[in-house]
């Protein structure tokens, strides 16, 4: 096979659509923007949720209650099973969980949880420890140590 032998895959590519070339076309007169009015006219673009200038569904019902889901804390779950790659007596913090990739994105701390099995004696450092992860650490000669949340939602490697 050669460079002059490449072609995209069946299907890949497709025709443009030819708008305004004639009846027999399916694409001619109005040029598939329907009747006139607003959305027939060129540079016509109207938001979403716009309806004609009647007052809109989203303005029109009332707006109750409170949803906390903005002030909500945010944890990164990492599992105990994850922890296993570490060598005995590292002390595992944040920074060192986000490097290995057990942690990623933006949130306002780390929590480990306790599914799987923990193989290793560990000082970890996280913002939250679920009971059983606490108990499987402690039970193999770790320690939980609780990181204060820095209240940020960045990551606190970052920063």
């Amino acid at each position: 096979m050669r460079l002059h032998d490449l072609k995209p895959r069946p299907g890949a590519k497709h025709r443009r659509k030819r708008l305004g070339i004639g009846e027999s076309s399916g694409h001619g007169k109005t040029s598939g923007r329907g009747g006139k009015g607003q959305t027939a006219r060129s540079g016509s673009s109207i938001r979403p949720g716009f309806e004609g200038g009647q007052m809109p569904l989203i303005r029109r019902l009332p707006k109750r209650g409170f949803n906390n889901k903005r002030f909500a804390t945010r944890y990164i779950p990492v599992n105990v099973e994850a922890l296993n790659r570490f060598a005995d007596d590292t002390v595992v913090d944040e920074a060192l969980l986000r490097q290995a990739g057990l942690a990623n994105g933006p949130a306002d701390g780390i929590k480990i949880l306790g599914r799987g099995e923990l193989t290793r004696r560990l000082v970890v450092r996280a913002h939250a420890f679920s009971a059983s992860a606490r108990a499987q650490i402690e039970a193999r000669g770790g320690r939980c140590e609780v990181v204060p949340l820095s209240g940020t939602g960045a990551p606190a490697a970052a920063a």
